[in-house]
């Protein structure tokens, strides 16, 4: 007897369709969450990095955010979203995430063996502003951030939008960290340079 799969995803695509959002939403963030830790062992070798410490400046908040986050806290509060969305505005809640996830790895791919999970100088570290890299400083960070709120709304919970306020300010704070770093470290006539040019976070915005 064989098995029928296509009954199987029929089941499941009504599940995340018409039930809590983010099970359609979550299965894009386990995919882009799994091939990111995959492609980690992709890397240049690391020269210098910023202290444990120093970056529980950044780690903390989304740390805690990624707990509030979670659909378990909700749960234990027993807490109710304040709105429902339709199936439509998941859709396209999905695509906003799509789009940001997206853009997360145009910036990885340009990066090359630049990227780190971390704050690194990595050897033969260069300033690069091509690509994504072009139009903001931090194009993860930019896509983690909109893909992040996005998801926190379609969930409607209160903790759902704190935890992504604060994983999307731990994002900025890492982005500020690891500006006065590679400013140092790449030197301020480069680095500092193309920070005055390019916008941090928000496209078309003025540089600063």
């Amino acid at each position: 007897m064989s098995f029928d799969f296509s009954k199987l995803l029929s089941v499941a695509w009504g599940g995340w369709t018409t039930t809590w959002p983010t099970q359609l939403l979550a299965l894009i963030w386990l995919a882009w969450l799994a091939s990111w830790i995959g492609a980690s062992f992709w890397q240049g070798r690391t020269q210098k990095q910023v202290m444990t410490l120093e970056s529980g400046r950044y780690r903390i908040p989304i740390l805690v955010g990624g707990i509030l986050f979670t659909p378990w806290t909700a749960e234990v509060l027993n807490e109710k979203p304040l709105w429902v969305f339709s199936n439509t505005a998941v859709y396209i809640t999905a695509l906003i995430v799509l789009a940001g996830i997206s853009f997360t790895w145009w910036g990885r791919l340009h990066l090359g063996k630049f990227w780190s999970n971390t704050i690194t100088h990595k050897e033969d570290h260069r300033v690069v502003d091509t690509g994504p890299y072009g139009i903001v400083r931090h194009p993860i960070y930019t896509g983690l951030i909109a893909g992040m709120l996005a998801t926190g709304i379609a969930v409607g919970t209160v903790t759902a939008i704190l935890g992504a306020i604060l994983i999307s300010l731990g994002m900025w704070q890492k982005g500020r960290m690891e500006e006065v770093f590679l400013s140092k470290e790449l030197g301020e006539d480069a680095y500092g340079a193309y920070c005055r040019r390019v916008p941090m976070i928000i496209p078309f915005l003025s540089p600063r």
